[in-house]
Formats: C-alpha cells, structure tokens, sequence
C-alpha cells in the first residue's frame, strides 16, 4: 500500500509541475534578406526579425537565416545539418534561398539553378519531412530595379521558377514572395519603394557605414512589410501554422493587415542655434537665426536642429528637408503677437484653397522631416482669435476688451481687418483670379494654423507640446508617412477653431500616445470640402490612432465634415475621451459627396460626454454640438433629394468594446433617406446616458451586447424609417417605460434577439401607421 501511495505521489507531483505544452516552432533557413541583424544603432532587418512580431505566443520562430549564404553554403558550412538535428514532428521549416546562388563569381555560393539549386533544395525538403517537419519553400524575394521608363526589372532569371516548380514536383506548399514582392514594387513605384530599402547615406547611424543605395537589404519599414506578405500567403493557403497568427486590437483584421509607417532617419550632426545668433531673453527675435540653423543643416545633408532651453521669441519657423528640429527639455519657443510678422500665403481652410496667414511652422513639399523633444511651441493665438463675451467670465471680458473690438453681437475681435472679414463672411477663397493682395484688408481675420505639413514625405512629430494656436493646431494635408507620437496639444475650451490635429488627404499616418484639450475636435480626419475636395479625389487612408486621450473638445476622434475627397482604413483603439461634446463623431452634409468607410474603432472609455457617446449625422449645421446657453438647434427638414456626387456615403463600420459613463445620448444615428448610413456594426457596450439609442434612415444597423443605462426610458430605443435592424442582447433599466418606439413608412425588418423585453413596462410603440409584422423578437 505505501508504495502505491508513493507512486500515486509522484504522479501528482510530476502533473503539478508538468511542463507546459510544447510551442508550435517554426524554422527560417535563408539568407541576408530573412535573417536577424543587430538592432543596435543599426537600420538593417531581415524580413524573418520582424516575422515574430505577427504570431501569437503560441509559436517559437528560430531564425538560421545568415547574411550571404546560398543553398551550397549553407549545406557545406554545417548549418543545414545543425537545424536538421533538432527537427522534431510538427515543425515548419521555411526555406528560402536564391540571391546568392547566383553569384557565378564565388564558387564557394554557386548553385546553379537547373542543377545544384534544385538538388539543395530538394535536399532540404526531403530531410525535414524525414523528421517529420513540415517544409515551406519561398521565392526568393525580389531587388528594387527599374528601367529608365519606371518599369520594374526582374533580376533572378530561372531561380523563381525552379523553386515553383519543385514545389508542385514535391507537394510542398509555396510561398512565393518572388510574384507578391514584384507586385508591391511595382504598386510603389520608383520612389516610393526606396523606403523599404537601405538608401541610408554615412553618418546617420553609428554602427553602420552608410549607402546611397542598397536595392537588396530591408529597413524595418521593408522588413515588416515583406513579413506581411508572407503572412498573407499563409492566411491564403490556410497552412496549420495560419491559425497561430496574432489578431489585431480590431476582431476583423490581423496584426500583420494593419497598415505599416516608415519613420525617417537623419544625420547625427548637430546645430545649435545659438550658434546662428539666437537669444534666450524674450526680446530679440529669433526667427533669422532659426531659419539659417534650418537652412545650414539641409544644405549639409541634414541632421539635427538644436533649440536648447530658454524662452525664444521668433516668427514664422520653415522646416527643409532631412532636418529633425528638436527641443531640449525646457524650451519654449514662443511666436510673435505682431500680425505683420506673419505675410499673406497661399494655403487652405477647411478643405479649399484659401490665402491665410503664414503658419508659425510650415513644411512644404519636404521629405525626412522631423519636430522632436519635450519643449513648449506657443502659438500667441489669444491674439488672433475671436471670442464670443458669454465664454468667459465678465472679469476675463473686461480684462480682454482693453484692446480689440466688439461687434454688435458681442464677439470680440483683435482688430478691424479681423471684424471686416467676420463680417463680409470672407474665408480668403482663391477663386475669380483673386490673388493675395486681394485679402489684405481683412488679413487679421485669416487666422494661421500652428503647424501646416502639406505634401511632405516621412514626417515625425514626436514628445514635445504645442499650446495656443491661432487656429487648427496640426494639420497634416496631403502627406504619406507620418508618425505622431508622445505629443500633448492645448488650448483653451472656447478658443474657436483649434482642432487638436487634422488628418486631410493624407495616407500612412500613426497617431499613438498622445493628448488633446482644445477648442474643437480634438482628432479630426479630413479629406477636402465639396467640388473642390472631389476634384482633388485623394482619400484620408491606412491611419492608426493608439492610445489617446482627449479631454475638452467637441469630439474626441471624428470623421468630416470636410469628407469630400473620402476616408477609409481608419484604426482606432485604446483612447479615452474626459469632457468632449461628443465622444464618437461622424459628420457630413448635402454637397459633400466622398465615401467614409471601414472604419474599426476597438477599446474606447468615455466620461461626462457632453452631447452624444456615438454620433452619426449628415445633417451638420457647423454648430458647437452642445448650444450653449441661449443658443438654439434647429431640426433639419427631412426630405428625399436625388442621389448625385454630392451625397455622403457612410457605410461599414465596425466598433467593440466602448464604455461610457455620463453622456446626453448614447448612440445617435441619422442619415439621409435617400442615402442611409448602413452597416454599423457596435458590440459590447456599456453606455450611461440621458437619453438611449436613436436610429433614422438607416440600413443594415447591428447592435449587439449593449447596455444602455438610460435616465429617459420612453422609449429607450427610437427606430424611424429604418431597415434591416439587428439588436441583439440588449440590457436596459428595470420598469423602463418603453422599450422601442417604431415609426417610418420606409421601416422594414427590426428584429430584437435574446432581450428579455418583459423588463419594460411596455414593450414596443408602432407609430406613424408602422404595421406590427417590421418587428421579429427571438
């Protein structure tokens, strides 16, 4: 009996501390192109480094890929032999060689592809399914090369061939990155597809020597790009291993889908501007001396514009191309109050060419450019800014009115070419052949935005803060590329026109870790406005916004109204919005015309949302969202209008996991009856609100796993001239007074699943003659 109490002992204790299951564990043979590289002050990946970074926990890579090696020399230096030896059953072993096969010169790496290519291969193949391993053989990835016309050159002869072809021969799956890279290539074009590679000249990292072009070897850009091509073969060809791979923050995409950000480099040389001149005492203007450190770097091939600690006073800042513009810890620079300092340019204003002041900082047409460090830019924007007297205090208003103007309706003006141009309802529009000196009378009235990064490639914006802009505070038009990142914006809530950023025509943007308390939206996509926006035809795309906040604006992340030229792949996740008027905003109107769609919004929390938690409305009167006292909101006329370019589509929209605790309404949904906004899709929410859920001319609406925690309960869910509803598990107050109210002519198909309906007094309310049969309960 005691030995069979010892053995029973045992066996516990071995279960107990078992170790656990085995990793799924995936092999990279290959070469340069695959293999791991130092990550220390090095800009070099293999696409195999950043492979990890799209499976889950689950899988072990182990990465034998080696710089320079062919399938002979692989085989001959032992280093096939050392993966063979720990193949176990069930792993995969992705192999990929060919860009030194070919190097006829060095018979210790040629492989000709007919013969020794194909045996090695083979070779590799068969040992591993001896195993019991599972091979993957790949294409070899392809060069950048283009001809003198932009046509791309292909540079591996019969190589991609023979592995197609083993690959059928052997029934092995295939990756052919050979085809996948070509096609990407030749979508990016010449210059554009520079960034995947290394043309990264001396003297920008220490620990790599620098050149001017390297069309072979990947940056982390490129590295993570060719690894998502893998992936996506994988996905396709539904291997084993596709299971493992890691999902997004969005439940439709994975990791790997989401886009990808290059972020520039730049020359390790410093200038500092004191020495150009620069003061630190709050007198002397620095703007000569700030531009010649600008100018000086550029023309040295770039590198990093110092402004140290101090209070530098200056004009208008222009950024040039390769210079990273830092701020010490300590710095602030603060624009000059003097209107004169600040000239009449061609710029734009809500989505049309307008002439407005020049911007306190400007890049154009630039590419590598950088804002960097943790220094305070100020816009001096109290000083262009109208300002209505029931914003603020009467001790405030005296205080202001020492100066300045005041109109009729008591909004004060900083001067009477700013009153003129409020009056006469003048934007500054570039049109009738009006040129610059045209607006002069009205200058003061077209106020700058702070920072204006128009047509500019690989941008970065990152740590420092940015308060009191004139009005908008970043705006990013017509750029690719653009990383912002630890950046803090501020305003004060009634300062007129200072959206935190907006995002306009622009495509590759990352936007994480940053904050905005400002005087309207906080993070704004844009795309032009009306014909002019169409005309431009160039969609906002491809954005991520990752862990934000936003405390006061007028929404927290929002989409319009200038939407004309369209917005899609918008990422949105982890943020929290404190105080804005609206915490989820979509906005739009007759006229606008452009198309928003695929929009992911994952892991929103929202507190004390003046106006609507969700907002979607094409009705947009460009009014405050929450009127203030006083003020009144009209109720549009709703009327069918004939569909033409100028109507808004808003359509497919998948939103997770969003809580709210205190809002007026807490999902509001109205589109136009002859364009409905249509697949919203929201689950999983916890909404606490004044009011519930509202939904008019709308289509194919699903609402699933939603609290609605609503103070008015008659009804707690309003449906008109809807179709195709899905509410799905929906919890509300116990004793609410009316569940759903239903009306509209044009409402069909409202179906209400696994909600236990008994808990409101009364269940549903037709109206407007709405026929009981549009409703379906389960």
């Amino acid at each position: 009996m005691k030995k069979i109490l010892t053995i029973a002992l045992l066996l516990i204790t071995v279960m107990a501390f078992r170790l656990p299951e085995k990793h799924i564990r995936i092999f990279l043979v290959g070469d340069s192109t695959m293999a791991n590289q130092p990550t220390d002050d090095n800009p070099q990946r293999g696409w195999g480094q950043l492979f990890p970074n799209y499976f889950t926990n689950d899988v072990e890579i182990k990465n034998y890929a080696v710089n320079g090696r062919s399938t002979k020399s692989f085989i001959d230096e032992g280093r096939w032999d050392s993966v063979l030896k720990q193949l176990q059953p069930g792993d995969c072993v992705f192999i990929q060689f060919g860009h030194n096969d070919s190097k006829k010169e060095d018979s210790t790496r040629y492989a000709a592809p007919q013969t020794a290519y194909r045996t090695n291969l083979a070779k590799f193949v068969n040992e591993a399914r001896s195993k019991g391993a599972n091979p993957v053989l790949i294409t070899p990835v392809n060069r950048r090369k283009f001809d003198s016309t932009g046509k791309f050159i292909d540079q591996h002869g019969e190589y991609p061939g023979v592995v197609r072809n083993l690959s059928q021969q052997l029934k092995v799956p295939l990756i052919d990155l050979h085809k996948s890279s070509q096609a990407l290539l030749e979508q990016q074009g010449v210059e554009a597809s520079k960034k995947m590679f290394l043309f990264i000249p001396k003297n920008h990292f220490k620990k790599y020597k620098g050149k001017e072009e390297d069309d072979t070897h990947f940056t982390e850009y490129g590295a993570s790009t060719v690894a998502s091509l893998v992936c996506t073969d994988i996905k396709k060809l539904n291997l084993d291993i596709a299971k493992y791979l890691k999902p997004s923050d969005f439940k439709e995409k994975y990791a790997f889908e989401l886009p990808k950000v290059y972020q520039p480099n730049f020359q390790l040389d410093t200038f500092n501007i004191i020495n150009y001149g620069a003061k630190s005492d709050g007198i002397v203007m620095n703007t000569k001396a700030i531009n010649d450190a600008i100018i000086d770097a550029n023309a040295k091939g770039g590198g990093v514009v110092l402004i140290p600690r101090g209070l530098w006073l200056t004009g208008p800042i222009v950024l040039q191309s390769n210079v990273n513009l830092h701020l010490d810890k300590g710095a602030l620079v603060l624009f000059s109050s003097n209107f004169d300092d600040y000239p009449l340019v061609k710029s734009d204003f809500e989505g049309v060419s307008a002439a407005r002041c020049q911007s306190p900082i400007m890049a154009e047409n630039l590419t590598n450019i950088a804002i960097t460090g943790e220094g305070i830019f100020d816009g001096s924007g109290n000083v262009w800014r109208p300002l209505k007297k029931n914003k603020i205090s009467e001790s405030d208003w005296k205080h202001l009115t020492v100066t300045g103007i005041v109109n009729d309706d008591g909004t004060w003006f900083p001067s009477a070419k700013a009153l003129k141009g409020y009056q006469d309802k003048n934007i500054g529009k570039l049109e009738d052949s009006k040129e610059l000196k045209d607006f002069e009378d009205i200058k003061d009235f077209l106020r700058p935005n702070f920072f204006r990064i128009t047509k500019c490639k690989n941008v970065l914006l990152e740590g420092f803060t940015a308060q009191n802009s004139p009005a908008w505070n970043l705006h990013i038009l017509l750029d690719e590329d653009v990383t912002i990142r630890n950046v803090s914006i501020k305003n004060w809530w009634f300062a007129q026109n200072t959206d935190g950023i907006d995002i306009e025509s622009s495509k590759d943007v990352l936007l994480e870790s940053s904050t905005f308390d400002t005087g309207d939206d906080g993070i704004c996509i844009k795309s032009g406005r009306d014909e002019e926006g169409r005309k431009r035809g160039i969609p906002t795309q491809d954005v991520i916004v990752h862990n934000c906040t936003v405390y006061r604006a007028h929404g927290g992340f929002v989409v319009g109204s200038e939407m004309s030229g369209g917005v899609k792949n918008m990422y949105v996740s982890n943020c929290t919005f404190m105080g804005t008027d609206v915490g989820l905003r979509f906005k739009s109107t007759r006229g606008r015309g452009g198309v928003v769609e695929n929009i992911y919004i994952n892991n929103i929390d929202m507190k004390d949302i003046g106006g609507e938690a969700v907002f979607f409305d094409v009705y947009y009167q460009a009014k405050d969202p929450v009127p203030l006292v006083g003020d009144k909101t009209v109720m549009p006329k709703i009327e069918i209008k004939p569909v033409d370019e100028g109507t808004p589509v808003f359509q497919h929209f998948y939103f997770h996991d969003i809580v709210c605790r205190g809002a007026d309404k807490g999902i509001f949904i109205r589109g136009l009856p002859e364009m409905n906004i249509k697949d919203v899709n929201i689950d999983n929410a916890v909404l606490q609100s004044k009011q519930g859920i509202y939904c008019e001319e709308t289509t194919n609406i699903s609402l699933k796993n939603i609290t609605i925690l609503s103070q008015e309960t008659n009804p707690v869910i309003t449906i008109e001239n809807s179709n195709n509803i899905n509410l799905d598990n929906i919890h509300y107050k116990q004793d609410a007074d009316l569940l759903m109210s239903i009306g509209g002519e044009r409402t069909k198909n409202i179906r209400l699943l696994n909600t236990d309906a008994t808990k409101a007094k009364k269940q549903t309310e037709f109206v407007d003659n709405v026929k009981q049969d549009v409703l379906t309960t389960h």
